[in-house]
């Protein structure tokens, strides 16, 4: 078992869990973070929105949590360990982690895992397993955002994936600022 209440107030203080090179966990922050805009800043390719038009896609959250973050740590370099894995699941019993799952058919296409305090999401990882979907994930989870008041969709590192989507980096004190508005909030992902 694991301090539930400690972690999320790890979280809502601005920090993140990873595990280093020896899947030991750490704590982290970073001077700067990465956010995706729940704001018209968002956009996405011409071909994505073709995809989200074509509706082979249907959206679920915590249809299959735990093979979503299998599926976020099976990767030859992961900051996902096994006993962080089992943390994501407690904070999901305890109802602080999301996934936000697309599915082509019966098929888990891809999905979100995040956490949730107040108005903010915190975004953990993502994968896929059918092209395009954890894209179409991303632009319906945003779309989600918006309809349920959320204020920060943190990112936490920028990478040329986020980037297309309009993501952008924040200094730590704008950042402090954002989530403690969000903190605020009582936004439900559900």
């Amino acid at each position: 078992m694991y301090d539930v209440a400690a972690i999320i107030q790890g979280y809502a203080q601005g920090y993140f869990l990873m595990a280093d090179d020896s899947n030991g966990l750490e704590w982290y922050s970073s001077r700067d973070r990465t956010l995706i805009p729940l704001d018209k800043r968002f956009r996405y390719p011409k071909s994505l929105r073709r995809v989200i038009n074509q509706e082979r896609f249907s959206v679920a959250i915590n249809r299959d949590f735990k093979t979503v973050v299998f599926g976020c740590a099976n990767r030859d370099t992961t900051w996902i360990s096994p006993e962080l894995q089992d943390i994501y699941w407690e904070l999901y019993q305890a109802g602080w982690a999301y996934t936000f799952e697309t599915w082509l058919g019966d098929e888990l296409a891809g999905g979100i895992l995040g956490i949730v305090i107040g108005g903010a999401f915190i975004g953990e990882s993502m994968f896929y397993r059918i092209p395009e979907g954890s894209k179409v994930a991303m632009v319906k989870l945003v779309e989600r955002l918006r309809e349920r008041k959320f204020v920060l969709f943190d990112a936490q590192m920028m990478n040329p994936h986020l980037q297309r989507f309009g993501a952008y980096r924040v200094v730590d004190d704008e950042y402090q600022a954002l989530l403690k508005q969000a903190l605020q909030c009582r936004s439900k992902l559900v």
